[in-house]
């Protein structure tokens, strides 16, 4: 039987106050959510004057990018490349801003971001990972 590396409370409140620090230096509202492999939420972080909406946003990013072992990013492009049958996938959130979180070669969760242009999105959510 293999093991592999699970994310705890604490790893996702690591990555979310991280996240946080790279979003505020950059006077960023945002939403970050951080979910496990299995994109069930474990943690979900809105900073002040972020839309609303970008509270469902965030974490359908993030179990994307976890069910999906990719960055949510390849789903966007591909839509807007004429991939519309990605439109009927099972999952929500196939816009850029969802990255997984790699542990010893094992996706064990991801980050999804809201509330900013895409490329930022990803660079907050970028910046949580990176404190793991």
């Amino acid at each position: 039987m293999k093991t592999k590396p699970l994310l705890t409370l604490d790893d996702a409140k690591r990555m979310a106050a991280a996240a946080e620090a790279e979003a505020l230096k950059n006077n960023w509202n945002v939403v970050i959510a951080v979910c496990d492999d299995g994109g069930h939420l474990l943690l979900l972080h809105r900073l002040d004057g972020v839309a609303p909406i970008s509270s469902a946003i965030a974490p359908a990013k993030a179990r994307a990018a976890a069910l999906g072992k990719r960055e949510t990013k390849m789903y966007e492009d591909a839509i807007n490349q004429g991939r519309t049958a990605f439109l009927s996938a099972p999952l929500d959130g196939m816009l850029e801003g969802g990255v997984p979180i790699v542990a010893e070669g094992y996706v064990v969760g991801a980050i999804g971001v809201s509330g900013l242009k895409p490329a930022e999105d990803s660079q907050v959510a970028k910046a949580g990972i990176a404190a793991l």
